[in-house]
């Protein structure tokens, strides 16, 4: 008989928001009548940018015509989107790329979970506590992250991100190979100084590790201070792949587009002892097992990038930050202890009365006929939290703080 991958046998029996998808489901079909808002899934609800709608109706018409049509187009995506990401993501920052450093893909999520496809199995892994599961279930699928002690992954290092260092990760005080960063950060919603992400990439570079940048909240970043690449750091060329996604940004989740950038500096070594440039592994792992992203797709992403795609794109934005500061306002209100929603879409709370965190879901959903997100679902760190996204539409936010007000009492 045909064996099967073992490690996908290790991995937790359902997917985090298959989980709260389920439970959902048997809400309502238990209660027809209730009114379900969504402050869960990062999903988001505001329509494309008309530029973007344009920019993709074009494209549409030049597919009608043999002069214009396109097959199959180039694994690193379109000259035309990869000259706009360096020009207006990356040059204004001072950081240099080229077009081959850039590769264009269907979402953030496949190449974060895709990418240790180029790094050996004997690989150690550091990871920020909560975290997005994307991270640790890969590995897990690869083999990498070892086996399950008392809840934790043993070939796995945790560096807790919780209230009392301020959401900031210590540095580890022993070698890692991979480390996962993630900022803004999904799930808590805080940020990081340049100051420590200077620090983390010295470490990477003392140790010869790789840091796997995940930025697809870049763009919500309003404080100036904060960084927006971990490229805008010296040296990261050297030890840092970096992940940006259109998915939040520019409400491309159904559309599906993103980017990875692995610099041509960065190298690991090969089981000979030789130094291997990663981002030609890359291109070799993406021209075998992926044929890249859709002309139309991509026209729609270079269309972010023009003026007028600039001010739309923004005025989501700020649509959704809006509701992240309603909600941050509301909670903090009841006596909550609140985090996040200033520089990113996820608002991150403790629950009330020591509640768990699926106990805390359970009266959500229940009482007040909310969805949520248990933050325990993110790490062992995340126990005692919920992560609210601001992705809904403003009378849903409104509607569902008034209803939070009915259920929370300290």
């Amino acid at each position: 008989m045909t064996k099967v991958n073992d490690n996908f046998l290790k991995l937790q029996k359902s997917y985090l928001f298959v989980a709260i998808a389920q439970k959902v489901k048997a809400f309502k079909e238990a209660n027809p009548s209730a009114k379900v808002i969504s402050l869960g899934i990062g999903d988001v609800t505001q329509p494309l940018a008309p530029a973007v709608i344009e920019a993709m109706h074009k494209a549409v018409d030049e597919m009608t015509d043999t002069k214009t049509f396109r097959g199959y187009g180039p694994e690193h995506g379109y000259a035309f989107l990869q000259d706009a990401i360096i020009a207006n993501d990356f040059k204004p920052r001072g950081i240099e790329l080229t077009r081959d450093e850039i590769f264009v893909n269907d979402g953030a999520k496949s190449d974060t979970g895709n990418i240790g496809d180029i790094l050996g199995k004997d690989n150690t892994i550091c990871v920020t506590d909560p975290i997005y599961p994307v991270y640790i279930d890969s590995n897990v699928m690869s083999g990498r992250a070892g086996e399950i002690v008392n809840g934790l992954w043993s070939n796995v290092s945790y560096m807790p991100c919780n209230a009392e260092n301020n959401f900031t990760p210590e540095i580890p005080d022993h070698k890692t190979d991979i480390i996962y960063l993630c900022y803004p950060n999904n799930p808590t919603g805080t940020v990081i100084t340049r100051e420590r992400l200077a620090e983390w990439v010295e470490y990477a570079l003392r140790h010869n590790s790789i840091i796997m940048y995940d930025a697809a909240y870049e763009a919500y970043i309003q404080d100036e201070t904060i960084p927006h690449s971990i490229y805008e750091i010296e040296g990261a060329k050297k030890c840092a792949i970096e992940f940006h996604s259109y998915s939040k940004t520019a409400g491309f989740t159904g559309v599906r587009c993103g980017y990875t950038v692995v610099p041509k500096e960065l190298k690991a070594i090969a089981a000979d002892g030789s130094e291997v440039e990663l981002n030609g592994l890359w291109e070799r792992r993406q021209s075998t097992k992926f044929n890249g992203t859709s002309y139309i797709t991509q026209r729609g992403a270079e269309a972010i990038y023009t003026p007028e795609g600039k001010k739309q794109v923004k005025a989501t934005i700020d649509y959704y930050m809006a509701n992240a500061k309603t909600m941050r306002q509301t909670l903090t209100g009841l006596g909550l202890k609140v985090f996040g929603g200033e520089n990113a879409p996820y608002i991150w709370f403790k629950t009330p009365g020591g509640m768990s965190s699926w106990e805390m879901f359970d009266k959500m959903l229940n009482e007040a006929h909310l969805v949520c997100t248990p933050g325990v679902g993110f790490g062992p760190s995340g126990e005692g939290y919920i992560r609210l996204t601001a992705f809904g539409q403003h009378e849903d936010c409104l509607e569902a703080m008034e209803r939070i007000k009915k259920i929370i009492k300290l």
